[in-house]
Parts: C-alpha cells; sequence; structure tokens
C-alpha cells in the first residue's frame, strides 16, 4: 500500500477529506515546501550546535525591534492615562464622561478593523504590512497635539486603534513563523513584557514632562509634549522595523541561502509550515466551529474588561490612594516592572514545565489577591493598597499564554489569522467596557468597578481550567489515532497547511 494511498485515508477517517481534496492539500501547500522541493545539493544538517547558533541570529535580529515596538505599542495607547494629569481634560474642556469615552474609542477602531487587517495579514507580506501600520499610527499619535476639542481627540483615538490593530496579531504570526512551539511562549512573553517596561519609562518621562513643566515651562502644553515624543519614537521604529525585519526566512538578508533552509527546518516541529497567501473557507468554518477557540474568545473578553478600565485608569486609581498627581506618575513605574517579571518569568516557567495554562492560572491568582487587597484594605493604608495594585500586573500573564497558545496550537495559516482575529475582537471588546465600568461618580476609590474586576478574573479562572482540559483531552484522542494499525504519516505532512484538527501528527502545547 503507498504511502500517499495509506495517508489519504487516515486523513479521511479524521475529517472526511478524500483523495482528490489531499491533492489540492499539496498544491496549496505552504510556501515552505515549495522551497524545500526546489533545492539542489546534498541535504543540509540541522544538528544542536547549529540550532543553537540559529536561534541565537534569530533572536538577535527580531526580538530587540519587536520588544521596542510592542513597547510603543502599549505606550502609546496609554499616553492618554498620562496627558489626562498633566493638563489635558481642562486645555480641551472634557468631564470625567468625555475622558471613559476617549479610553473606548480606541478599541472600537482596534475592533473595526481587527478582522480586515488579519486578512490583510495573510494576504500581504507581512512584516512590510506591519511596518506601514507602525508609520502610520505614530503619525496620528503626533497629530494629537494639535487636538482642541472633544471630536478631535475622539477621531485621533479611534485612528491610533485602527492601525494598531495589526500589532499584536502579525506579531504572534512572526513568532509562528521563526520559533518552534517550546519557544514561542517564552519568546511571546518577552516581546509582549515590554508593556511593562513602556509603563515604567512612559510614567518617568511623564514624570520628568510634568516637573519640568511645573519649574520651567514649555511653549506648548506638557501634555502635547508627551504626544509629540511618543509619537515620533513610533515613526522611527517604524522605519527600523521595515528594514530589519523580513516577511518570512526566504527573505531574510541576515540569513545565508542554507541557514533560510535549515531556519524552515527548524520549524518543521511545529507542523504548521510559515504561511500560505490563500484564504481558504473549509479553515474559516472550522475556526468558527471549534469550541477551544470561543474558550479563548471568552477568557479575552472576560480579563480585558479589567484591564480597559485599569489601563486608562491606572493614574486616577493611584492618586485615589492619596498621592498628588506627580507621584501617582512615578509610583505607577513598579507596576511596569511587576509586570516584565511575572510575564518573562510566568511564560517561561509554562515553557520549562510544559503547562503554560496552570502556569498562568497561579498569576492570575496573584492578580486577584493584589485586588481584594485594594478592595479590603482601609484607605489610611495607601502603601499596603499601592502594593495591592502592583500584584495585578500579574494578570496579563494568562492573556499572553493564550496569545502564545494560538501560535502554538492553531495550525493551518487561514485558520490562525481567523482564531487571531476572534480573539483580539474580543479583547476590544473587553476593553470597550472597562472604562465604562470606571465611573466618574464612583471617584476617587472607583470601589464598584474594582468588585467587578475581582469577579471577571474569578470567572477567567474557570475558563482556563476548561482550556486545560478540553485540549488535553484532544491530545489523548490524537493519541489513539496514530497508534492504530496502518496510520502512516505523510512526507513533508508538516508543510501541507493542514489545520490542528486535520492533522493527527499535531501534538497540542498544555
Amino acid at each position: 500500500m503507498s504511502e500517499k494511498k495509506d495517508n489519504s485515508e487516515v486523513i479521511d477517517r479524521e475529517d472526511g477529506i478524500g483523495s482528490d481534496q489531499f491533492n489540492k492539500h499539496k498544491l496549496d501547500a505552504d510556501v515552505a515546501l515549495t522551497a524545500l522541493q526546489n533545492r539542489e545539493g546534498p541535504p543540509l544538517v540541522l544538528d544542536e550546535a547549529t540550532n543553537r547558533r540559529l536561534l541565537r541570529k534569530i533572536d538577535w535580529h527580531l526580538l530587540p525591534i519587536m520588544c521596542f515596538v510592542y513597547g510603543l505599542n502599549f505606550l502609546d495607547k496609554t499616553t492618554l492615562s498620562y496627558a489626562s494629569i498633566t493638563g489635558l481634560q481642562q486645555d480641551i474642556h472634557i468631564s470625567g464622561a468625555d475622558y471613559s469615552w476617549l479610553g473606548s474609542i480606541f478599541y472600537f477602531g482596534y475592533l473595526a478593523w481587527e478582522w480586515p487587517t488579519n486578512l490583510l495579514l495573510q494576504r500581504l507580506p507581512i512584516a512590510k504590512y506591519s511596518a506601514f501600520n507602525i508609520l502610520a499610527w505614530g503619525l496620528v499619535l503626533c497629530l494629537f497635539a494639535v487636538v482642541s476639542n472633544f471630536s478631535g481627540a475622539l477621531a485621533i483615538r479611534f485612528f491610533l486603534g485602527v492601525f494598531e490593530a495589526a500589532v499584536t496579531p502579525g506579531f504572534a504570526l512572526i513568532t509562528s513563523q521563526w520559533y518552534t512551539r517550546r519557544e514561542q511562549g517564552s519568546r511571546t512573553g518577552i516581546w509582549f513584557s515590554f508593556n511593562g517596561f513602556a509603563q515604567i519609562f512612559g510614567g518617568l518621562v511623564a514624570y520628568g514632562i510634568a516637573r519640568g513643566a511645573d519649574t520651567h515651562g514649555y511653549t506648548i502644553a506638557a501634555w502635547k509634549v508627551i504626544f509629540l515624543v511618543t509619537g515620533l519614537m513610533t515613526v522611527m521604529a517604524g522605519l527600523l522595523f521595515l528594514w530589519i525585519v523580513p516577511d518570512n526566512q526566504l527573505n531574510a538578508r541576515w540569513l545565508s541561502p542554507e541557514e533560510r533552509i535549515l531556519a524552515i527546518e527548524r520549524v518543521r516541529v511545529n507542523q504548521q509550515g510559515i504561511g500560505n497567501k490563500h484564504f481558504k473557507l473549509y479553515q474559516l468554518k472550522e475556526a468558527l466551529l471549534d469550541p477551544l477557540v470561543w474558550a479563548f474568545a471568552f477568557y479575552s473578553i472576560v480579563s480585558t474588561i479589567p484591564n480597559g478600565g485599569i489601563t486608562n485608569f491606572f493614574s486616577l486609581l493611584i492618586k485615589g490612594f492619596g498621592y498628588t498627581s506627580e507621584e501617582s506618575l512615578l509610583y505607577g513605574t513598579p507596576a511596569g516592572a511587576v509586570e516584565v517579571v511575572t510575564l518573562i518569568g510566568g511564560l517561561w516557567l509554562g515553557d520549562f514545565l510544559n503547562q503554560r495554562i496552570l502556569v498562568s492560572i497561579v498569576f492570575l491568582l496573584i492578580a486577584m489577591v493584589g485586588m481584594i487587597m485594594i478592595v479590603a484594605v482601609p484607605v489610611d493604608h495607601p502603601t499596603i493598597r499601592l502594593g495591592g495594585f502592583y500584584l495585578t500586573q500579574a494578570a496579563p500573564v494568562p492573556f499572553v499564554a493564550l496569545l502564545s497558545l494560538i501560535s502554538s496550537n492553531v495550525a493551518g495559516y487561514t485558520k490562525k489569522t481567523t482564531v487571531a482575529a476572534i480573539y483580539l475582537i474580543a479583547y476590544c471588546t473587553g476593553n470597550i467596557i472597562g472604562p465604562q465600568v470606571f465611573q466618574a461618580k464612583d471617584a476617587p476609590t472607583y470601589r464598584p468597578a474594582e468588585i467587578t474586576i475581582i469577579t471577571c478574573w474569578a470567572v477567567a479562572v474557570i475558563d482556563l481550567l476548561y482550556i486545560w482540559w478540553h485540549t488535553r483531552r484532544l491530545n489523548i484522542e490524537k493519541e489513539r489515532i496514530r497508534a492504530e494499525p496502518g496510520y502512516v504519516k505523510l512526507e513533508n505532512q508538516e508543510f501541507l497547511d493542514l489545520t490542528d484538527r486535520e492533522n493527527s501528527e499535531f501534538v497540542y502545547t498544555l
């Protein structure tokens, strides 16, 4: 019995895909398959030493610019929080309710463009399209300095959301292209952790600008300086990204022709390939019918209701503990350090133990303890309540763990971009709701919002436990299929652009 026939039967047994459709898979395979088949000469050997050397080269070229851009991605969203206590609200005459809508409108833009931008990430060169969006959001952020009313601020925030919508899914796809599943969690944790570095940097810069304005004064308002500085930094980052980051291994200037093929070979274990430009309707349908996808989406909504509130109100929340405006800027910076440590440590530990989900649950429980401290400790103990706020910065760990699992556990390029879009649409929805939970009438303690955050995180823990259980059950089922008599693995099956459900060789990361 031929290998092709045997494996057509295996695929048929799992999803009803017959021989004709299997041949279509091979004709419409991943771009890596063509590169491997067209290569001439002796086979290249990827030994352990070569693999380590190649990984270092990839890390040094990709991670620094991804970290820098992702830090700016967070900083540019939170400039609103810094501007709010350096005169923005007074200068453009907005109320507390208007400020809440400025926090939410960003995510309306993000939400409106998330699905189209994921389609474009598949169809267009991923690095060039990402660089365009980075440049565009930097220029838009600079324009905030000329805003003079609420309507103009709304428009700027909306288009910031539009252009930033490509960054997180784009980075998740780039991570899945270049890194093995055992490497993806820690690398995602590294570039996402620069949210925390941005919080440290942004708080210090905003504090310095505010102090300078008080001491020496500026020819323009301090909040305008904040927008111009962060916007111009983003434009510079976009130009660097365009120069450094390739669309895939096959056009990486900093790899030799042999290293490009080896860089593809090293991710063969992922069973995902490196990209396919063709939209496949059946993969879209599979994503929409996959209960695991909707469990991811539910977590994204529930967990980002707290995120949307805290991101936009953390300076005002700290001020409500009894600190001054300038102190709230300065005391917000250690929270970024907590986020950095928990993200890098949590995602590394999850990869080391091969238990990203269970490890991330522990960090979410730590965040819950922090918020309970804010609620339960009397207002005359501001230091303890501030310590509770720092603990809440462990909350992003499970969100990033699930984002990394989209890289690791979703195969089929159309399915992967669809799942990323669903996850981030849910993220937008939660972040739209979040700022509305913080009502001006509840200032300065915002007690109802704090209780809502605790409730959301408790529900999120239950959802994470379900995801862990369901993923483990899928692995057991695939192991049973592989053990059946007559099962044969297809040649180059890893690069046929099969989905995780189609491919019996695919093993889900827990």
